[in-house]
């Protein structure tokens, strides 16, 4: 009966919140997190701060089948948080395109190398750069303007973004 009261008493506590984890140490976590960061990484963006984020690309691969298409993982580090997805991008100069995903939809971006570039499309030309381009992998997009027409882009292209919504599960 004692043993019952005891475990009891002891489930109480913990269900109180009496009894508390032990707290992780965000810096431990984040030298942890950079610890494992793959050897080939390149890094391609980095903030520092209370926003602490790093964007990185690795295992860059040629698509056997079609030789404009580059598979590849990205690294993003958050202050809390690792993701690491795997997308794709097609180096083609008449439809340069990332194509990535989340749980809800694919996400399907043209893109205008070494054209004007909105904020909200940097991380595209980032990445695409990278994985199509890798010397200038972590250049900022918009100076490349020159390089993309020496390559053969044409910089007049229109940006759009295609959404595939995926069936819930």
């Amino acid at each position: 009966m004692r043993a019952i009261h005891w475990i009891s008493s002891l489930s109480l506590l913990m269900a109180s919140g009496v009894v508390h984890a032990v707290p992780v140490d965000r810096e431990s976590l984040l030298e942890q997190m950079k610890a494992m960061r793959p050897v080939d990484l390149v890094v391609l963006d980095q903030r520092d701060g209370a926003d602490a984020y790093t964007l990185g690309i690795f295992a860059i691969n040629r698509d056997p089948a079609d030789p404009e298409l580059r598979r590849f993982k990205l690294w993003q580090e958050y202050a809390d948080d690792l993701v690491v997805p795997s997308e794709s991008v097609s180096c083609s100069r008449e439809e340069p395109l990332r194509m990535t995903r989340d749980n809800d939809a694919i996400y399907i971006r043209k893109l205008n190398p070494g054209g004007p570039l909105r904020l909200s499309t940097r991380e595209d030309h980032l990445v695409w750069w990278a994985a199509c381009h890798p010397t200038l992998a972590g250049k900022e997009p918009e100076t490349l303007g020159e390089q993309a027409r020496e390559l053969g882009y044409s910089t007049q292209l229109i940006e759009s973004e295609e959404v595939l919504r995926l069936p819930a599960p």
